[in-house]
């Protein structure tokens, strides 16, 4: 089959259906990007540049619609010089975030599309005005509806759809749920099986050194910032270490990927300086992103993992911490109870609490008995429900069903199991819809 991909930040979500793809052979890989210095051998990359404009010029509401045509229109020019030199695709295959699927159908009429609806904007029920520290100001919460013209853009497509969680789709109106398939992602789950021995070994990451008697806390985001609760966890950093024996180690870049960026600074230095004096800084470490294999060992060596959140999409990372079997304590919000059933698979814990968040890390690390049955049972549930094999099965049988054309032979992949009914959030906790700003 001829596959045309569409990402801005190659290869985004679809790293791992190329390569199943380029393990299959006999496919013709084509993916539109900007420029990245990224590359995956046997997939033809082809580029496309925003072009510089004055942004200023447009009205605040209409600026992610403006850039989201400028985008379709730069991917089109492309496209329509593919379409030149020869290549027709059976599938288009893209992220509707970024509006670069939305010119695609007059160039290539006919190909079916399948777009990553990942996000619908709101008022309720998810991001916008859930933390009281950060409140939305009234241009902010003006803004919001403006914010899904891209989504209802793409909707308007009559195309296909695929949302990777239950939440994440029905955060889509009604009308709209039709055209989305719910494709639930999985991780490598075998790179990321326990080791038993890990917790009885030194681990070290450069000169920080967790040896066997330590119990070390864990805390992974892409980057330190509100929306994955990282003020939380710095907070509740004096309350873990009066255990004299807990040290901690906070993944994360300086970056925002979501919400609000501080006028000066970090959010990383931000919330440090506020407990700067507050608890022992020779115990935590913070060492920026890291490499795969440095993360990976790091969970194997967690004896508690802490994922924070507010409502919104779900990180990889808490798939990848139930692979790794951390014993979890998670964010109590809707999305994450698809994920963590409280006291079976993980610990909920109230989102913007740290003192609650220290009492149920502590009880983890008091509690070895339960902390190794809550490790037990999130690798199984992922062993059942997070494989990356059956996620490519059923991504590969959805393209089948679309292009009406069959896939590549494969071994059959472990039928999964039916997903046991995850607790839900406490009522308490469900607040304002999510927004990326």
């Amino acid at each position: 089959m001829r596959y045309l991909f569409v990402h801005q930040n190659f290869p985004g979500q679809f790293l791992h259906l190329v390569r199943r793809l380029l393990e299959e052979g006999g496919h013709d890989i084509v993916f539109i990007s900007e420029p990245s210095t990224s590359q995956i051998p046997g997939v033809r990359r082809v580029v496309y540049r925003m072009p510089e404009y004055a942004q200023e010029a447009v009205h605040p509401h209409a600026r992610d619609w403006d850039r989201a045509v400028r985008r379709a229109e730069a991917v089109a020019g492309v496209a329509r010089n593919l379409k030149s030199l020869g290549f027709e695709p059976d599938i288009i295959i893209g992220h509707h975030g970024w509006g670069e699927l939305l010119d695609l159908k007059p160039v290539f009429p006919g190909v079916p599309i399948l777009g990553y609806f990942e996000f619908y904007y709101s008022l309720t029920d998810a991001d916008v005005g859930f933390d009281p520290e950060f409140p939305s100001d009234e241009a902010t919460r003006a803004r919001i509806p403006s914010m899904n013209q891209v989504n209802h853009a793409a909707i308007a497509l009559g195309e296909h759809g695929q949302s990777p969680t239950v939440w994440q789709l029905t955060r889509y109106p009604r009308w709209a749920r039709g055209g989305i398939r719910l494709l639930e992602e999985g991780v490598r789950v075998d790179d990321l099986a326990p080791d038993p021995a890990a917790r009885r070994r030194r681990f070290a990451i450069g000169d920080f050194v967790v040896e066997p008697r330590d119990r070390l806390v864990t805390y992974v985001a892409r980057n330190l910032e509100p929306y994955r609760g990282y003020h939380v966890v710095v907070r509740a950093l004096p309350s873990l270490l009066k255990r004299k024996d807990v040290k901690v180690v906070l993944v994360g870049g300086d970056d925002v990927s979501y919400g609000p960026r501080l006028a000066n600074g970090s959010w990383r230095d931000h919330f440090l300086k506020e407990m700067e004096g507050k608890y022992d800084a020779s115990r935590v470490l913070l060492p920026g992103q890291v490499p795969y294999e440095v993360y990976r060992d790091l969970l194997r060596r967690s004896d508690a993992h802490v994922y924070l959140t507010y409502p919104f999409v779900v990180s990889w990372s808490l798939r990848e911490a139930m692979a790794a079997g951390c014993a979890i304590v998670a964010a109590d919000v809707e999305p994450v109870g698809e994920f963590i059933a409280d006291g079976e698979t993980g610990v909920m814990t109230p989102p913007l609490d740290p003192g609650k968040l220290a009492d149920n890390v502590l009880g983890l690390l008091e509690d070895r008995q339960r902390a190794e049955a809550l490790r037990h049972a999130a690798r199984a549930w992922a062993e059942k429900h997070l494989r990356m094999e059956s996620y490519l099965d059923a991504y590969q049988a959805l393209i089948a069903e679309i292009t009406g054309t069959e896939t590549a032979p494969r071994e059959a992949s472990p039928k999964p199991a039916a997903r046991p009914k995850a607790a839900t959030a406490s009522a308490r906790h469900r607040s304002p819809p999510a927004a990326r700003r």
